[in-house]
């Protein structure tokens, strides 16, 4: 889990990288919650996502936005956060430039700056968004989803509330050709306090379906 420094918009961003062994493996970018709210990129979802994804083969990224640890500059309320995700993916495109495919994650705050890098880059072709504050922030801009994926979010949620994501989704569902999915843990808030496990496991259970590959038993959820 090699610390790595890349070149942001607005100096340089703070990251952790997983490189695959095998080459032309697909890339993942890991998005964290807000930073003006704690969110880093050492966030317990955000960490356990990380290792989802590697222990499935792929080179994964994770990185602290802009004036986040070691991050260069100042929150910039979405935008400038945007253009750190979009220079977090070239940079990992550059460092493993046979990559076949991309995918994003994001939490909260990081779900939203994630799913308007998806509509920008055609290679991203799966999410998955975790407890997206659709009450908060537009997604209006999802129209059509260009790729499928997955919506998680907790049924004691009342940051951003069931109801406004599911109206979200119902939306995008009506899409030919684009398969949205929606898991709903059970017992959980917004932060997932005490239900990261059955968390990560819904999305291991995912990736494994969309990779083709035996779903596995959870290992259980990991502590920094």
């Amino acid at each position: 889990m090699p610390e790595v420094i890349f070149t942001g918009p607005a100096g340089r961003l703070e990251g952790r990288y997983h490189p695959a062994k095998q080459r032309g493996a697909p890339i993942a970018i890991i998005l964290h919650p807000h930073p003006q709210f704690g969110g880093t990129m050492n966030n317990q979802i955000v960490y356990n996502m990380y290792y989802a994804f590697a222990e499935r083969g792929f080179s994964v990224l994770r990185f602290n936005f802009r004036g986040v640890g070691r991050s260069q500059g100042n929150f910039d309320h979405g935008v400038g956060e945007l253009s750190d995700a979009a220079s977090a993916l070239d940079w990992a495109q550059a460092i493993s430039p046979e990559a076949r495919s991309c995918w994003i994650a994001g939490v909260q705050f990081g779900s939203w700056i994630g799913m308007q890098l998806l509509m920008r880059r055609p290679e991203i072709e799966g999410f998955i968004s975790v407890a997206p504050p659709a009450n908060r922030y537009d997604f209006s801009f999802l129209a059509p989803c260009p790729s499928s994926g997955l919506f998680i979010h907790g049924d004691q949620d009342r940051v951003a509330p069931l109801k406004e994501v599911t109206a979200l989704i119902e939306k995008l569902k009506t899409q030919k050709g684009i398969l949205i999915e929606h898991a709903v843990i059970e017992g959980a808030n917004h932060f997932f306090e005490d239900r990261i496990e059955p968390l990560i496991a819904e999305v291991g259970t995912y990736l494994d379906r969309r990779l083709g590959q035996p779903t596995r038993q959870s290992i259980g959820t990991r502590k920094r």
